[in-house]
C-alpha cells in the first residue's frame, strides 16, 4: 500500500510494511522531478498491477489505482520523453503466474481508456470524430463494465477445448479445467438450426459471482465456522486459479460474455450483432446492454446506471460505451493500449481504503451497542466519509479489524457505508486489538451480553442515549409522525430534563421549550401543534412507536386489527398472542414481557392519562372476496402517491395482505423509486413485480 499525499491518506510509507515499495509526497516538501515522479509511478503501478491481476490480493482500491494511472498518463503526455517501453501506458499488464501453463491470446486482450464525467465522455468523441469523419454519424453500443475475472475462451468444432486469464493483454494463464466447472460455460456450441458455430472461435468474457450467490455462500461458510470473502470478484479471481479444480467448482463462478477476440468463417460488422449472436450459440449476455443512435442517449443511459447498479445481481463500476461499427472500430486504432473505439465510463467509487483512525460505540433505544469506524476522511460513493459501521462486535473479532489498520470501505447506493475488512497486506505491527467495553460508554453502568446473544446490551433503563433513540423513533414518520421533532430536538428535551419518557411529550408547553436554545414563540408553537395532532394516531402507529423489539409496522397493525384496543393488547397473553397470524411463541413472549414490566406500565398509564389512547380504525371492504383475497404483497421504494400506508390500506380494503419480507410465499411486490434489496430477491424468486399503477388497475380503482 503507498499513499499519494499525507494530508489525503495521513499514513507514512513505513507504516505499510515495504517502505521501498511506496512513495509519499508531503505537502511543502519539494516536489519531485518529472522523471523522477514518472519512474515512481512506473515501479508503483506495476507493483499494484501485479497484485491485482497476478496475486488476487490487491492493497489499494480500484480508484485509487485509477488516479496513479492518470497522473502518469498526464505526466507522459507533458513529457514524451518520459516514456518507456515498459510503462503500462504502453502495454496491458501484469505477468501470468509460474503455476499455469502460458497461452498466448490470438490478439491483444485490451483494457479501456477511463472517463469519469460526461465531460471527458464527449471528448473522448471528439477526438475520435476529429481522426474519422464517420463517427459523427456511428451508433454506440452500451454495456455495463463488469467487475470481475477476464477469460478469453477457445472454440474448436464447437467444442471447448482452452480457456485462460487475461494475463498482460499477451500472454495469460490456461486454467482449462476451472473454467469447466463453470456452469453457465457452454462446453459445446449448440446448433440453433440458423447457422453452425464457425469452425474456430475465441470468446472474450467475464467470470463473476452473482450477488445472491456471494451472500449465500459466505452464510454458508460462516454458519461453519470457516473463513468468509470479502468481495465477489477477488473470490471469482482466487477460485479460478487453484490448481484443484475441486476447489474452484466449490465457488459459485457464472460467466458473462461480450466480444469475439478471433474466428474462422464467422464475419461479425457491429458489436450488437455481436452479442446477439454470443446469445444465439448459448453465451450468458448481460439484458442490460442497449443500443442507441447518437452519443447523448447512451450518455444518459450510462448515468442512469449510477443509482440502480444494486438492482443488478452483478458487481459494475461503470458502463462502457461502444463504437457499433466493428470495422469503423478497428480502423481508428489505439492510442497506448486503449482502442479509440470505445470507452468506460466509471461511476464514483464505492470501494475505497483508508486508516482506522479508532472505535466508537453507539448507544441504541435498546441499550444495544453498536461499534462504529472512526476513519481518517475518505471520499467514496461521491461523499466524504469520516465513520462507518463495523455491525457488531463478533463482526470485529471475525475479520479480526485493529484500531491503526488499513480497511476497505464500502458505500453501495445510499446506505451506510461500512467496514469490508483490514487489508492484512499493509500492516506494520503498530495495530492494536480490539476489546468489547464492559461498561457503557454513555452512562458508566455494566454491559451484558446475554447468552446465545451477538449484542452486548447497557442494562441501564435510564442511560440517556437510550430515552434519546427511544424519543426518536417515538415521535418518527413511520410511528407519532411529529412534524418537526428532530433528533436535535430530542437530544435537547432530554438533556434539559423536560423529557424522561415518551409520555412526557405531551406535557411540553410553550413556556418549557422557549428555555431551549434556539426556540422563539412560532417554532415553539408549530411544535406543540404537531404534538397535538400526534395524540389522535391510529393505534398502529401507537404500538410501533412503543419500540417492542420484533414489532414494525406490518405486525403492529396486525396486532391492532385483531386486538383492537391498547387495553386489549396490554392484558393479552402469550396463547392470545401466538393466536395472530404472524405472531411466533418467541415475538409473543417478548410481546407480554415488555408489558409486563412495570416502567412500561407506568408509560401507559401516562399516555393514557394523556388522552393518547386509541382504539383500532376498522377499515371498510376487507372482506375475504376482495380482488385482492389470499395474495401477500410486499411494499419497496417511494411510491409516486401513495405513502406506504395509504398503499398497505388500499390492498386490505381488498382483502390482500401486506407483509415486511419477500419470499416464496409473495404474490406480488409492489415497487417504487429507490427500490432496494427486496428487488433483487424478488427478481430471484420469479415474484411479480408491479408499480403503483398496476397495484391501482389490479385493485380495479382508477
Amino acid at each position: 500500500m503507498f499513499v499519494k499525499t499525507a494530508s489525503v491518506y495521513g499514513r507514512s510509507r513505513q507504516q505499510f510494511g515495504h517502505a521501498a515499495d511506496y512513495s509519499v509526497i508531503i505537502p511543502g516538501m519539494s516536489t519531485p522531478a518529472p522523471a523522477e515522479r514518472a519512474a515512481r509511478l512506473r515501479q508503483e503501478i506495476q507493483q499494484h498491477s501485479h497484485r491485482y491481476h497476478v496475486l488476487s490480493a490487491p492493497v489499494i482500491s480500484d480508484a485509487e489505482y485509477d488516479a496513479l494511472y492518470k497522473e502518469l498518463q498526464a505526466l507522459e503526455a507533458q513529457y514524451p520523453e518520459l516514456v518507456t517501453p515498459d510503462s503500462l501506458t504502453q502495454r496491458v499488464g501484469g505477468a501470468a503466474s509460474e503455476k499455469f501453463e502460458k497461452v498466448r491470446h490470438p490478439a491483444p486482450i485490451l483494457s479501456l481508456s477511463n472517463a469519469f464525467s460526461t465531460d471527458e465522455v464527449r471528448a473522448w468523441f471528439e477526438r475520435v470524430a476529429r481522426l474519422d469523419d464517420r463517427v459523427r454519424g456511428a451508433g454506440f453500443v452500451v454495456e455495463p463494465k463488469i467487475d470481475g475475472l477476464t477469460v478469453v475462451l477457445h472454440y474448436e468444432n464447437g467444442a471447448f477445448v482452452r480457456g485462460a486469464t487475461r494475463g498482460d493483454g499477451e500472454v495469460g494463464e490456461e486454467v482449462t479445467p476451472n473454467l469447466r466447472t463453470v456452469r453457465s460455460l457452454p462446453l459445446r456450441i449448440p446448433v440453433t438450426g440458423k447457422r453452425k458455430p464457425p469452425k474456430r472461435w475465441v470468446v472474450r468474457g467475464e467470470a463473476v459471482i452473482f450477488t445472491k450467490d456471494f451472500e449465500a455462500m459466505n452464510a454458508r461458510l460462516a454458519e461453519a465456522g470457516e473463513r468468509t470473502f470479502v468481495n465477489p470478484r477477488n473470490t471469482a479471481s482466487g477460485a479460478l486459479r487453484q490448481l484443484d479444480p475441486k476447489l474452484t467448482a466449490a465457488r459459485p463462478i457464472s460467466l458473462l460474455c461480450y466480444a469475439v477476440v478471433d474466428a474462422e468463417g464467422l464475419a461479425l460488422d457491429t458489436q450488437w450483432a455481436t452479442l446477439e449472436t454470443l446469445r444465439e450459440f448459448g453465451f450468458p449476455v448481460t439484458s442490460a446492454a442497449r443500443r442507441f443512435a447518437d452519443l447523448e442517449a447512451a450518455i444518459a443511459y450510462c448515468e442512469s446506471w449510477n443509482d440502480k447498479r444494486d438492482s443488478l445481481d452483478y458487481e459494475i463500476d461503470g458502463m462502457v460505451i461502444k463504437i457499433d461499427d466493428l470495422r469503423l472500430a478497428a480502423d481508428l486504432g489505439f492510442v497506448g493500449k486503449d482502442p479509440r473505439g470505445a470507452i468506460a465510463f466509471k461511476f464514483p467509487a464505492r470501494e475505497v481504503t483508508t486508516a482506522l483512525n479508532d472505535i466508537g460505540v453507539n448507544v441504541g433505544r435498546t441499550g444495544v451497542l453498536t461499534p462504529f469506524a472512526i476513519l481518517e476522511p475518505v471520499e467514496v460513493g461521491g461523499v466524504t466519509v469520516r465513520q462507518a459501521t463495523l455491525h457488531n462486535f463478533d463482526y470485529i473479532a471475525e475479520k479480526d479489524i485493529r484500531i491503526g489498520d488499513r480497511v476497505l470501505l464500502k458505500r453501495a447506493g445510499d446506505v451506510i457505508p461500512y467496514v469490508i475488512g483490514p487489508v492484512l497486506e499493509a500492516r506494520t505491527g503498530d495495530e492494536r486489538p480490539y476489546k468489547p467495553p464492559q461498561k457503557c460508554p454513555t452512562c458508566g453502568e455494566a454491559v451484558e451480553q446475554p447468552e446465545g446473544e451477538v449484542a452486548y446490551y447497557c442494562i441501564n433503563a435510564a442511560c440517556p442515549d437510550q430515552l434519546i433513540r427511544n424519543i426518536e423513533h417515538f415521535v418518527g414518520r413511520g410511528t407519532m409522525d411529529v412534524e418537526g421533532f428532530g433528533s436535535k430536538i430530542a437530544e435537547q428535551v432530554v438533556k434539559a430534563g423536560l423529557v424522561k419518557d415518551a409520555a412526557d411529550i405531551f406535557s411540553l408547553t410553550d413556556k418549557k421549550l422557549l428555555t431551549l436554545e434556539g426556540f422563539a414563540g412560532k417554532k415553539a408553537e408549530n411544535l406543540l401543534a404537531s404534538i397535538e395532532a400526534a395524540r389522535s394516531r391510529p393505534l398502529a402507529r401507537l404500538v410501533a412507536a412503543l419500540g417492542i423489539h420484533g414489532v414494525g409496522e406490518v405486525l403492529a397493525a396486525d396486532l391492532a386489527a385483531q386486538l383492537g384496543s391498547m387495553d386489549a393488547l396490554q392484558h393479552a397473553s402469550d396463547e392470545d398472542l401466538v393466536a395472530i397470524e404472524g405472531v411466533g411463541p418467541n415475538t409473543a413472549a417478548t410481546i407480554a414481557d415488555w408489558f409486563a414490566r412495570p416502567g412500561n406500565k407506568r408509560l401507559l398509564n401516562k399516555l393514557k392519562k394523556a388522552g393518547v389512547w386509541p382504539t383500532v380504525e376498522v377499515r371498510p371492504g376487507a372482506a375475504a372476496g376482495g380482488p385482492f383475497a389470499g395474495q401477500t404483497f410486499v411494499i419497496t421504494g417511494t411510491l409516486p402517491d401513495f405513502s406506504r400506508e395509504q398503499a398497505r390500506a388500499f390492498i386490505e380494503e381488498r382483502g390482500g395482505k401486506v407483509t415486511d419480507s419477500v419470499s416464496k410465499k409473495t404474490d406480488y411486490l409492489v415497487v417504487g423509486e429507490a427500490a432496494g434489496s427486496k428487488l433483487t430477491k424478488a427478481q430471484a424468486l420469479g415474484v411479480k413485480i408491479i408499480d403503483e399503477a398496476a397495484l391501482r388497475e389490479l385493485g380495479n380503482i382508477d
